[in-house]
């Protein structure tokens, strides 16, 4: 959805107590509404906005607001129940980029945030239509308006007159307005959700007497886990069921319950839906399948226009395992333990793995919320909840698709800060993508695409549900190794050695022990052990020794981690020793993490009691081992980065950048391909470096251009161009190292005997020095918004694919990483002899790029190739770029899907 469809089509959003609101476009069928909304103001309501009480000024108010469209003014209205109540208006009077705004709240809604929502709708639409700065006029004595303004967390300036103050607001976007607008949803999302996390009364629809019946089966759950709240049946054809109360409809319940679970067939969903908005229920959870588009569109335009949140359809349940509440309306075959791991997924069948994994773990959940196909409640809704629920201290998702990333990025951004974030990468193949589009009814995400969110956000992304459970272990487990330096232990060499090269496979480091951390162990462990990374400690090792060893390697200031193999023995079992108990019974709060292998467990990870009270994580195979630990050190070293920022550029021209993007789609409607000139004049408004050129359409223009460039020895380059010409080399429309008018003219005439009906002119180039040939780009995914990518350039940039990418904008650290992440990498930093290139100018590149993408949505992709890398600086030798037909979006306003 664009900004501009945002304001000619209506959106809903969340007030900060939770409630639906619609947000949409002032209409002239509107007045009435409007006139009346006015009228129903207190006096001193009344003043406060129009400064005086005139018994016109409700009508001239709505002629206003309700009057034929005109330039530079916008007005957007909220309403609940079909009814207003508030409208914010902006104009500009036709011409700049200022405007006044202006806000009027019903008196009944005062303090709930209706103002603040629609100033923030009103930033955004004012934003897309290139606005820079409002202003308002207030009494001094309204210090809702004042104080509204000066928390929205754009800069505010305010002028007293009098009786009266001038607000300025300016509308640039920065971190703080960010971070402002992102506390106000979190605080309304939860807020939302608390009817359907924390219901005081739950009815199940659909619970039967038939034994395999669902919405049975999840009545059974709430009546078994103990739900502490009221509970309720509707089923017409019986008094009770399960021996909970039943009643013939939601609307003869008793009291209108919170939580509604639909259990219907999908015919009859959309009609309780709408009786169960009727009578005042908040939430839904629909464990019904099969919707068709029509009754899905009223489902959830019930749950819009009522108010109410959905999990589902299609969905396994939700739980929270509080023990003051109790709620299990799943119908999974066991009930969650109560522990501290938060899940959102959408497949039910990864949900029943997750759940039985972590209770038989013992790390237990906090809440489960099985979101299904997803029409409402989402994993980013979760998030918000586990980060303020004081129960929750790990997150674990299985996403098959993504509604809004850039908004969930952000918002994971934060949470993984305060706790691990994991997730099941899924649909990493084309077969994977398929059956996850099919199977969530939402589009799948490229693999890239989805990588880059991961990893700019922290999130620890794992391949399978096995590989999620066992780096929550490690993670719930033990605290996180400071780097990758592992040191192995041991009482079978052999095991010691399939450790070390599962641990170095898995990019962990296994350094050589300091001599005095040799010879501390070669004291406390039997004659005849080997002391090293790995460490054999032989079968011989006790109980004792293998503790003091241990010890001294948690000690060692050159180790962050340490991996304990195991194997039982002959020697162990004869003497009683128990080395596992080395382990269990080590210090309460060591600094370094610990693992153990036990080759014999029948269990990929199990998490051993400690007598300190906590655990230890045991695994059957040094590859799971090592595997959980680099997620480990992945985590730890993403935390120990301090949190990026975007930086301020000079030299951008974005109105001129608009103007030009503008004017190509005025006459090019469908879009397409810039011709070099409009390409180049795009690339300085953002300070690209180009290769200095010449544009000609004839053999002597071409001679002209050459004289003018005089490249390395006076060569140049020429390459043809036509409208829809991508790749120069391939259709050997590029000649090289012209030297001397002969030459140049030949070139032209090859040129034009070869592409005679196409060629519409030739670009003259210097020949530019030896360099590093990278390649620079931008693609608009159209769920995840511009993705920067990064790698070897030239003729090789497709054949190899070493690329890395990272979605817009980019922090100074994700350009760190992005630089660093192709195996190119060597190549930019010296090799043989050969100093590093112009690395500042490359992360100023990449920067740029990165703006013009976030400035322009409708720059589909553009292609830089070769981009020249030298010790003395970075320039763009060709470049491509294709545009689109597409208006602004705001990832960031506060709306629902």
């Amino acid at each position: 959805m664009t900004d501009d469809t945002l304001c000619r089509h209506p959106v809903y959003a969340l007030l900060a107590d939770g409630t639906t609101v619609l947000i949409r476009t002032v209409e002239p069928g509107d007045h009435d509404q409007l006139r009346d909304f006015y009228k129903e103001m207190s006096p001193e309501n009344l003043r406060l906005r129009f400064f005086a009480i005139s018994a016109r000024s409700a009508t001239m108010a709505a002629d206003r607001a309700c009057g034929p469209e005109r330039p530079g003014y916008r007005a957007l209205l909220a309403e609940t129940q079909g009814q207003v109540i508030g409208l914010a208006e902006y104009d500009t009077g036709g011409c700049g980029d200022a405007a006044e705004i202006s806000i009027a709240v019903a008196d009944r809604l005062h303090h709930r945030g209706v103002g603040t929502l629609l100033v923030e709708h009103l930033v955004s639409a004012a934003r897309a239509e290139g606005v820079t700065t409002f202003s308002a006029d207030a009494l001094c004595e309204n210090r809702e308006v004042l104080r509204l303004f000066a928390d929205l967390g754009l800069r505010t300036a305010r002028r007293f007159e009098g009786p009266e103050v001038r607000c300025t607001i300016l509308l640039d976007e920065d971190e703080t307005y960010l971070s402002a607008v992102e506390e106000r949803g979190r605080a309304a999302d939860v807020a939302s959700l608390e009817p359907l996390l924390r219901p005081d009364a739950v009815a199940v629809v659909g619970a039967g007497r038939r034994p395999g019946s669902v919405g049975r089966a999840v009545l059974h759950h709430l009546r078994a886990g103990g739900f502490t709240r009221r509970l309720f049946a509707v089923n017409p054809h019986v008094a009770s069921v399960l021996g909970v109360p039943s009643h013939p409809s939601v609307s003869a319940l008793p009291v209108v319950p919170d939580l509604v679970v639909v259990a219907v067939p999908a015919t009859a969903v959309p009609a309780l839906a709408e009786e169960c908005g009727k009578v005042g229920v908040r939430a839904l959870l629909v464990v019904s399948a099969g919707l068709d588009r029509n009754q899905a569109e009223a489902l959830l335009g019930a749950c819009r226009s009522h108010g109410m949140r959905l999990v589902g359809p299609n969905c396994l349940g939700i739980s929270n395992t509080d023990p003051e509440l109790r709620l299990d309306a799943t119908f999974a075959a066991d009930h969650p333990r109560p522990g501290t791991a938060g899940v959102a997924v959408q497949s039910g069948g990864v949900g029943i793995a997750l759940l039985e994994g972590l209770s038989r773990l013992g790390i237990g959940v906090s809440s489960f919320v099985s979101l299904g196909d997803k029409y409402d409640v989402s994993g980013n809704d979760m998030l918000q909840w586990w980060v303020s629920d004081r129960r929750t201290d790990l997150a674990l998702l299985h996403l098959e698709s993504f509604g809004n990333p850039r908004a969930f990025s952000r918002t994971a951004r934060r949470v993984t800060r305060r706790m691990p974030l994991l997730t099941v990468d899924a649909g990493r193949t084309d077969a994977g993508r398929r059956a996850a589009a099919s199977h969530t009814a939402a589009a799948a995400t490229r693999t890239m695409t989805r990588q880059a969110l991961f990893t700019q956000a922290g999130i620890t992304a794992t391949r399978s549900v096995g590989e999620l459970l066992e780096a929550a272990a490690l993670m719930h487990a033990q605290p996180l190794p400071a780097g990758t330096r592992v040191a192995i232990v041991s009482n079978a060499g052999g095991v010691g050695v399939l450790a070390a090269d599962a641990c170095v496979e898995a990019g962990l480091a296994l350094p050589s022990l300091a001599p005095e951390v040799m010879d501390g162990l070669a004291a406390v462990l039997p004659r005849g052990a080997a002391v090293g990374n790995p460490s054999d400690t032989t079968a011989a090792a006790s109980e004792d020794q293998l503790r003091n060893c241990l010890d001294r390697l948690l000690r060692s200031p050159g180790i962050d981690a340490v991996l304990v193999a195991l194997v039982p023995t002959a020697v162990a079992a004869a003497t009683g020793e128990d080395l596992v108990r080395a382990l269990t019974d080590g210090p309460a709060h060591q600094a370094r993490p610990v693992v153990v292998v036990r080759l014999e467990q029948d269990l990929p990870v199990k998490l051993l009691p400690a007598a300190h009270g906590g655990t230890i994580p045991s695994f059957a195979d040094p590859q799971v081992a090592a595997r959980a630990l680099a997620h480990a050190a992945r985590r730890a070293a993403w935390l120990a980065q301090p949190v990026g920022t975007v930086p301020d550029l000079d030299g951008v021209d974005t109105r001129r950048a608009h103007e030009i993007t503008d004017a190509y789609l005025t006459l090019q409607t469908d879009g397409g391909w810039l011709e070099p000139r409009t390409c180049a004049a795009l690339l300085d408004c953002y300070g690209i470096p180009q290769l200095p050129w010449a544009w000609a359409e004839t053999e002597s223009d071409a001679v002209r251009a050459a004289h003018q460039l005089r490249g390395l020895d006076g060569r140049v380059v020429m390459k043809a161009h036509w409208p829809g010409l991508l790749h120069k080399s391939e259709e050997q429309a590029v000649r090289l190292d012209l030297q001397g008018d002969a030459q140049i003219r030949a070139a032209f005439r090859d040129f034009e005997t070869r592409f005679a009906s196409r060629i519409t002119g030739v670009v003259v180039q210097p020949l530019a020095a030896r360099g590093t040939e990278l390649f620079a780009g931008v693609v608009q995914d159209e769920v995840f918004g511009p993705l920067v990518l990064f790698g070897l350039g030239g003729t090789a940039t497709e054949v190899l694919a070493d690329h890395a990418a990272r979605l817009a904008p980019l922090t100074d650290h994700d350009v760190h990483e992005l630089i660093t992440a192709p195996r190119c990498v060597p190549l930019l930093f010296g090799t043989h002899g050969a100093g590093p290139v112009d690395l500042e100018g490359l992360e100023q590149l990449l920067l740029r790029v990165s703006r013009i993408a976030s400035d322009l949505p409708q720059l589909a992709e553009a292609d830089f190739n070769p981009v020249l890398a030298t010790p003395t600086g970075v320039t763009v030798l060709d470049a491509r770029v294709r545009l689109l037909p597409r208006m602004p979006w705001d990832p960031y306003l506060r709306r629902l899907r």
